[in-house]
């Protein structure tokens, strides 16, 4: 069942493009209806942002001359407002034909429009066509966990797919170390379409057990969740299942209308990079 119920909502719907700048297509949504409907105890959130890198954006100039350029946006995972995937993408939508005076005024105007509807101070980089190769893609650096399990193992028990933390497990020596999976996958709350991500667990103190970390990740495949409350639950269950000293859970979701959104949830601050996963 879809954790939002609104009229208001224009994901799953056809909605009509707005031919001028139009901020009044964001449409924001409480951070706490996904986190309420996972369980997620908030109290254990203490650093992260989402990051959402938009692919396909373009204005006019002054002479009505298309510009087109890509956008890096940073909101801060205490923002009350998550900004809905599609309104984000109708919102850019309406910038295509309207004419300002170069790249920075179209920043501006993000920066300003976004950190209102999100309730929180968001940063905008708009990387214009000379700076496309700052864009880096990357594998994910590494255990990949479906490749370190023993498959053998693996296979005798069936997979689950109702999400149960107790499968998580740890052994008793300590290790830091980088764990990920590309096999994540859950579902939008409001469309019930699936979203795919590559999810990555950097930790220090008991180590976590690979073949439960990636039992525990498969558990999604059928969860309805928001990308943010997704990170945010896989978080706060590591943290409180496997007792780690430190902890940062990062999942890089593939786009969808020229968007990829990019969640991470950490016990330390720190400047996190955008390195674009191979399947964004």
């Amino acid at each position: 069942m879809s954790v939002v119920d609104s009229d208001k909502l224009v994901l799953g719907r056809q909605v009509d493009y707005s031919l001028q700048y139009d901020p009044g297509q964001l449409c924001p949504i409480p951070r706490e209806l996904g986190r309420s409907a996972a369980g997620i105890n908030a109290g254990l959130l203490r650093h992260g942002e989402d990051i959402w890198n938009i692919y396909e954006l373009s204005w006019l100039a002054p002479s009505g001359l298309p510009m087109v350029g890509m956008a890096v946006v940073r909101v801060p995972w205490q923002a009350p407002f998550l900004i809905e995937s599609k309104s984000l993408k109708l919102y850019c939508n309406s910038f295509n034909m309207t004419r300002f005076a170069d790249a920075a005024a179209v920043r501006d105007a993000m920066e300003r429009d976004l950190s209102q509807a999100s309730g929180a101070a968001v940063t905008v980089d708009l990387l214009e066509p000379h700076r496309f190769d700052e864009v880096v893609l990357a594998e994910p650096n590494g255990i990949c966990v479906e490749e370190a399990v023993d498959v053998a193992s693996a296979q005798a028990a069936e997979f689950a797919y109702e999400i149960d933390p107790s499968l998580l497990k740890t052994g008793e020596e300590h290790a830091r170390e980088i764990l990920f999976s590309r096999l994540f996958r859950s579902r939008c709350p409001v469309t019930g379409q699936p979203d795919w991500a590559t999810v990555r667990v950097v930790y220090s103190g008991p180590r976590i057990d690979a073949e439960g970390l990636l039992r525990y990740l498969v558990s999604y495949r059928s969860h309805q969740g928001f990308h943010e409350a997704c990170v945010e639950r896989i978080y706060g269950d590591i943290l409180t299942h496997c007792r780690p000293e430190e902890l940062e859970v990062s999942a890089r979701f593939t786009r969808r209308g020229g968007i990829d959104i990019n969640p991470v949830r950490s016990t330390h601050d720190g400047v996190w990079d955008n390195l674009r996963d191979p399947r964004q």
